[in-house]
């Protein structure tokens, strides 16, 4: 199996993959309002017919080179996306408790976001 294509939707706060044209996997985002405006995950999907294929760990993994790319951090509110963030710290820094307090503020605020 090859690695998924993976575009980012910003305006929907989807980063998606694709194998054959078909999506099989997501990470439901955000961006936070306050600076450092970072991305804020919140949910990961990957389609019950390719889980176990390593599509999850390639979306998070992504999220972070974009947000290392952008120069903010990645809060991993996901249940998923925090675990892959333990597994994986040389890739994944562990943002500030104030930014993790403004993305938990907003997305309590603002429940639509996902």
């Amino acid at each position: 199996m090859t690695d998924p294509l993976i575009r980012d939707d910003r305006a929907n706060g989807r980063l998606e993959g694709f194998q054959e044209g078909a999506t099989v996997g997501v990470v439901v985002y955000f961006v936070l309002d306050a600076a450092p405006h970072a991305l804020v995950a919140v949910h990961t999907v990957v389609e019950e017919a390719h889980e176990g294929k390593g599509i999850a760990g390639a979306l998070v993994r992504e999220l972070y080179a974009t947000a290392a790319r952008e120069g903010v951090p990645v809060v991993p509110l996901c249940s998923y996306a925090a675990r892959w963030a333990e597994r994986h710290p040389d890739e994944a820094p562990v943002p500030s408790d104030e930014v993790v307090r403004a993305a938990k503020e907003q997305l309590r605020a603002t429940p639509g976001l996902w």
